[in-house]
């Protein structure tokens, strides 16, 4: 059942990465309408106006009463509301397929007997962070499914960060060196993972949801720009620590071509060239482009963009099951 590990894995975190691009378009790219609702509590014991006037403009709001102003999603933060809904679902499937295959593999017992080892399992870091990873999907999907407002998709981005979290807690960033060393790695990871999540997935969002949002785009557009700086700085970070560049000089450049881990991250390192100049091709030529009505080469510069972040997810589960 090993061989199920890694490829849970990618399907939990493409799940994830979409839920993430989605939410964030429809929290924070992506336009909304304002709506007004009655403060809860205010104008007590005021008269509605349809009192006043032979019950004219029955149930509006009572005359004197705080109105506050609502931002509700728009049509395509709706849209992508409801698709972020079903790849949470999928996000949490994924995990509890992840939790069990995990435990089998540490504990090498198969599936049919882990509920004999329940109580061993339960003491196992992945499976724990992992059992997290499941319940705060699986809320993510409910939050989700009925988000109207900008606030519920903002409050789905914090449970998004948080799902991410747990299982990087265990993961190899998280290595066991002295304190100072592991916690900066781990830390420099989790920063590193949710910049790529924030990339790649607002990326595929604006593909399915901004193809008309101009002011999305140019978000977007200084959104990619701070992750990309901050996933090359912590992924380089993140390799040295754990290729022991601290203690042995340059680890990243001594073994990327002498350990399977350092070739991995190198393959790693060719990507994020790739990405940073197709980014420069976006800001040199193709925004110019879109700006002056002509979006043909933004559009598909992006796609190609987007097959190479997907590249870059596979090559990181290939990391993740690296010692």
């Amino acid at each position: 059942m090993a061989w199920a590990v890694p490829v849970l894995r990618v399907l939990a975190d493409l799940s994830a990465i979409a839920t993430g691009g989605a939410v964030l378009a429809a929290a924070w790219l992506l336009p909304a309408t304002n709506a007004s609702e009655p403060q809860s509590g205010s104008g007590r014991g005021l008269p509605r106006a349809g009192s006043v006037r032979g019950g004219e403009a029955q149930g509006g709001i009572a005359r004197g009463e705080a109105v506050r102003r609502v931002q509700q999603l728009g049509p395509q933060g709706l849209r992508a509301c409801q698709d972020a809904a079903v790849a949470a679902g999928v996000w949490a499937v994924a995990s509890v397929g992840g939790l069990l295959v995990t435990a089998s593999v540490i504990l090498g017992v198969p599936l049919s007997e882990l509920g004999a080892r329940a109580g061993d399992a339960g003491g196992v870091d992945q499976v724990r962070a992992l059992a997290v990873a499941v319940v705060l999907t699986a809320v993510l999907a409910v939050v989700l499914s009925g988000a109207r407002t900008v606030r519920t998709a903002q409050v789905a981005s914090v449970l998004t960060a948080a799902a991410l979290t747990g299982p990087l807690l265990t993961g190899h960033g998280a290595i066991e060196r002295t304190a100072f060393w592991s916690v900066l790695a781990t830390a420099s990871l989790v920063v590193h993972v949710f910049c790529a999540t924030a990339w790649i997935g607002g990326l595929g969002s604006l593909i399915r949801y901004g193809r008309d949002q101009q002011a999305a785009i140019e978000k977007f557009s200084r959104l990619a720009l701070v992750c990309a700086l901050t996933i090359g700085a912590t992924g380089l970070l993140t390799a040295e620590i754990h290729l022991g560049g601290r203690e042995d000089g340059f680890g990243l450049i001594t073994q990327w071509v002498t350990t399977g881990y350092g070739a991995l991250v190198f393959a790693k390192a060719i990507a994020f060239a790739v990405l940073v100049y197709i980014g420069r091709r976006h800001r040199q030529a193709t925004l110019p482009a879109l700006a002056a009505n002509e979006p043909t080469a933004f559009w598909r510069l992006a796609a190609v963009e987007l097959l190479v972040m997907a590249g870059t997810v596979g090559l990181a589960v290939a990391l993740s099951r690296t010692p």
